[in-house]
């Protein structure tokens, strides 16, 4: 302890001693979540050039793009305005704020884990005990950031640099400062709280604000200069305008965010403690409402729950919301017709673009059920399963409260989000709850997946991502892409009826969530039968 000691005196170059050692393990942990974050990132980008030329391939029909989307105020919240009629410009328009929540995303997944989760779990302070400096785990997970960013930045330019050098060069940095804001966000959030599970949620919860934010304010404007969108991150990546007479100094911006919250969490990693926090835990009762493991794993993942919930209601009103108005706009172009035909089924375009949204919005709980699986898994790691099974708690009773948590919890989602699409598109609610429900057995194959790898292979649970992630990719762009049907059979979601508007079909249905039984059985018979592990 003395050399920590050492180590940590202000001013000490040695406060960074061990980086380049923790940030090549931190690298190598991240192996696969990074890799598949960022393929999934770079993909979607570059997908769209191909897509928007075949939609969009004459002068005429961007133009009248951009005049149907100057006065649609709901698709300028949920995308953004145009700035351009090139195909470039129309990229960075209709993935560019996508692309970069999901770098925010995949940034603060990465710090969170390398900061608060290793204290949470204890590794830090044997880490510290050696000759590491005091900010060296926060050095090294922004710099883990920073490569995951980096590449991203420079395989979105290389894609898009047919399309223009300069503006795949301000799209990919654009991209990569959004992630950077929120790596250095989530730094700052983890010196705050105490918990690695409330820190990713509350950084989480400033992503959300952003993104409303900047929908506030585009759809208020149709140049993107409300103040809102100026408050946003977000915002500023789209007012950069690649492909747009670029506006470098937004870079600026970036630049300057990054800088100023990444010298606030080095100020306060250097004034307290390893395993201490600037907000306090509220201590839970040791009776009472946390008598069960059910009731304990309610208590770990209920802000998650809540914060999932809210955020799909709201999703459901949003595209609910818009759902006339993107009919108009893409009502007159056969190829998006097509696009959103194949994603949502041969009906009428009204019930097509819902069925398209429905699916998405399943793909996007598919992750919170892999998230909330493996909230299992990051018990039996950090330790703090096997108090609980010390106890008169067998494995199967402590896995069964976070598995009703996750597969319950996907259910309230897709409810949630029917309730919110029947109260912006204001019509029949039953079509659409129906459509709803009916993602739930392809969403709990994923989670069943997960509940395997857990139970079976625990070291390679984490892959549940990759699988979430292929899914998502496959749902996204497969359909834009034209990809075989073979390809988007590879996903769950591809086997689903297309609702509302399409046939109902019970066989594929009850054949997932048959699969998903067997999934969840599988798992659970191999994690009562091995070791647990630390």
């Amino acid at each position: 302890m003395t050399t920590f000691a050492f180590a940590a005196r202000p001013g000490s170059a040695r406060q960074l001693a061990g980086t380049g050692t923790l940030l090549r393990f931190a690298l190598r942990r991240d192996r696969l979540m990074i890799p598949v974050w960022t393929g999934v990132n770079v993909l979607m980008v570059l997908s769209m050039p191909g897509t928007l030329e075949g939609l969009y391939g004459t002068p005429g029909e961007r133009a009248d793009l951009i005049r149907q989307m100057a006065g649609n105020s709901s698709l300028r919240a949920m995308i953004g305005p145009v700035f351009g009629d090139s195909i470039g410009a129309l990229t960075a328009w209709r993935v560019g704020v996508y692309a970069g929540a999901l770098a925010a995303v995949t940034s603060l997944l990465v710090v969170v884990r390398h900061t608060r989760d290793e204290e949470e779990s204890g590794r830090q302070e044997l880490v510290a005990s050696g000759m590491v400096g005091r900010r060296a785990s926060l050095t090294a997970a922004l710099l883990a950031a920073a490569v995951a960013n980096a590449v991203l930045a420079l395989l979105v330019t290389a894609g898009l640099a047919g399309q223009g050098a300069a503006g795949a060069l301000a799209l990919g940095l654009g991209i990569a400062g959004v992630g950077m804001v929120f790596a250095t966000m989530a730094a700052i959030v983890a010196q705050l709280t105490e918990s690695a599970r409330l820190a990713r949620g509350l950084t989480a919860a400033v992503l959300g604000t952003a993104f409303v934010l900047r929908a506030a304010g585009d759809s208020a404007t149709d140049d993107g200069s409300s103040p809102l969108t100026w408050l946003s991150p977000l915002g500023w990546l789209e007012n950069l305008r690649p492909y747009a007479d670029e506006r470098w100094w937004v870079l600026a911006l970036l630049a300057g965010a990054v800088l100023l919250q990444g010298a606030v969490a080095y100020g306060l990693a250097g004034r307290r403690d390893i395993g201490m926090s600037f907000l306090p835990t509220r201590p839970g009762p040791a009776t009472g409402r946390l008598g069960s493991a059910g009731a304990l794993a309610w208590r770990l993942q209920r802000g998650g729950v809540l914060g999932w919930s809210v955020g799909f209601l709201l999703a459901g009103v949003v595209y609910g919301g818009m759902t006339e108005g993107a009919a108009d706009l893409v009502g007159g172009n056969a190829g998006a017709r097509r696009i959103f035909e194949r994603m949502g089924g041969q009906s009428g375009l009204t019930d097509a673009f819902l069925a398209s949204m429905v699916g998405m919005l399943g793909l996007v709980a598919a992750l919170y059920i892999v998230a909330s699986v493996l909230r299992l898994h990051g018990e039996e790691t950090s330790g703090r399963a096997e108090p609980v099974l010390a106890n008169a708690v067998g494995r199967l009773r402590w896995a069964a409260g976070h598995l009703v948590i996750a597969f319950g919890g996907a259910a309230l989602l897709m409810l949630l989000a029917g309730l919110g699409f029947a109260l912006g598109y204001g019509k029949d609610i039953a079509p659409i709850l129906g459509a709803c429900l009916v993602q739930l057995p392809a969403i709990w194959v994923i989670g069943g997946l997960t509940v395997l790898l857990t139970g079976v292979l625990p070291r390679a649970a984490a892959t549940s991502w990759g699988v979430a992630g292929a899914v998502l990719l496959i749902g996204w762009v497969g359909p834009a892409l034209d990809m075989p049907q073979t390809v988007l059979d590879l996903s769950p979601f591809g086997h689903l009826p297309k609702l509302p508007g399409g046939e109902m079909e019970w066989a594929p249905v009850l054949a997932l969530l048959g699969l998903a039984v067997v999934l969840v059985a599988g798992g659970l018979a191999g994690l009562r039968r091995r070791d647990m592990t630390t």
